[in-house]
């Protein structure tokens, strides 16, 4: 059995040790859970599944209930800068050496049965949070839901932050088909939070079919801006004068709506009172949603990668950023709907600057030259060799005036949050 001393080469040899690296599938990870945790004692779970507005979610989870003082657990992915992000515990990153001894207890009963890169995580972060025995664990979904390891644990409370066209190779081509598979985290008689306004017929199905207790947005439970803020409702209660969100955007109020409601329906196991949700929405952080960094030229990062969350990005940049000239720096997967968002796109920015990626999943030059051509957007700049030499010619064209934004891929956002840590 390998034993590594670091954590880099556990996450090597795991790279390798599976043919593919998504594997969508319960009974290999569940039968290796089994074998790990005979005895689990699972926390209070709240499993967080959606397209987009997965990781706000969490975030305003995780703030609320710390700001309240549980022990909370969260698990997300991907990673922006290190993996240890996808494991936190009171919104530290786990150590290198938790993480190492949890997949030596992992290696020690898997025996011969394969596990994927993000199995092994999801193994990982279900132990390390039993064994810190925190009060409440946020599971956020790696993609869809039914077939997804996070799955393997029964949630108290599911929660949908949206339903878009992603992942269609593993998903579906549709909205039904996607809906149908996110909704698959759905349990009996467990509290199901839908902030997506137009759900699919198929997750209300699946809802019915499980006599889950679904609670959709704009139904069941909702929220009115006002002035200077925001009021939120569900049945009778209400949470009146609430301070806006300090992620930005529209659908942020969504987010934090079904967060709320996630809190409220465990309030009898974990009460929260309403000043820890104040506090939770005003300090609530998220790297690379909308991350705004101030300068003489502002630079804004996004992790925003399919159509749904580039429509989001751009009414964020019609209603913020009206009066600057867009620079994008850009990058995206191959298996990406790009033609879409730079379609999306295309009316807000000036130029744009092609920044290849390491990762082999991302676009190259000549497929990304390619979609450029047949959107008709003449204004890129292609030929850099790495992330490093397309920064530094956007920041070389910036004027007063301009804003250089940075979006497409979290591999991209990670590149330019590490060149700017290193350059301070």
């Amino acid at each position: 059995m390998p034993r590594f001393n670091t954590l880099k080469e556990w996450l090597n040899w795991q790279e390798s040790l599976h043919p593919l690296a998504i594997d969508l599938g319960l009974e290999r990870v569940a039968r290796v859970f089994d074998a790990l945790a005979p005895d689990y004692r699972k926390p209070v779970t709240i499993t967080v599944a959606g397209t987009n507005g997965k990781g706000s979610c969490v975030a305003y989870l995780e703030t609320i209930y710390r700001t309240q003082g549980y022990k909370v657990g969260a698990y997300t992915s991907p990673h922006i800068l290190r993996y240890n992000e996808r494991i936190k515990i009171d919104g530290n990153p786990a150590a290198d050496e938790l993480i190492c001894e949890a997949f030596a207890r992992i290696e020690t009963v898997r025996q011969n049965i394969s596990l994927s890169y993000f199995e092994f995580s999801t193994l990982a972060a279900l132990d390390i949070f039993s064994r810190s025995a925190v009060d409440v664990q946020i599971l956020e979904v790696g993609m869809g839901g039914r077939l997804d390891a996070v799955n393997i644990v029964d949630p108290d409370v599911a929660l949908i932050s949206s339903i878009g066209i992603d992942h269609v190779d593993w998903l579906g081509q549709t909205r039904e088909a996607i809906g149908a598979e996110k909704a698959g985290i759905f349990r009996a008689a467990t509290p199901a939070i839908v902030g997506d306004p137009e759900p699919p017929v198929s997750l209300i199905q699946c809802a019915q079919d499980k006599h889950a207790r679904l609670f959709c947005i704009g139904k069941e439970f909702g929220y009115q801006k006002t002035t200077n803020s925001w009021n939120w409702r569900f049945g009778n209660q209400r949470l009146e004068n609430l301070p806006p969100p300090a992620l930005k955007g529209e659908h942020q109020y969504r987010n934090a709506s079904s967060a709320i409601l996630a809190v409220k329906q465990l309030s009898a196991t974990l009460p929260v009172d309403i000043e820890a949700i104040r506090q939770g929405l005003e300090n609530v952080k998220l790297a690379g949603r909308f991350q705004l960094i101030d300068g003489k030229i502002p630079l804004l990062l996004d992790v925003g990668h399919n159509p749904e969350a580039v429509k989001t990005l751009v009414a964020y940049l019609r209603e913020h950023c009206q009066q600057k000239r867009v620079r994008a720096l850009f990058s995206m997967m191959k298996d990406k709907d790009i033609k879409s968002v730079l379609e999306l796109m295309s009316p807000l920015v000036y130029d744009w600057f092609f920044a290849p990626l390491t990762n082999p999943r991302a676009a190259n030059e000549a497929q990304m030259r390619a979609v450029f051509e047949q959107c008709g957007i003449a204004t890129a700049h292609f030929g850099f060799q790495n992330f490093n030499e397309a920064f530094a010619a956007a920041k070389n064209q910036l004027q007063e005036g301009d804003l250089l934004l940075v979006f497409g891929s979290f591999f991209l956002v990670s590149d330019c949050l590490s060149a700017l840590d290193k350059g301070k």
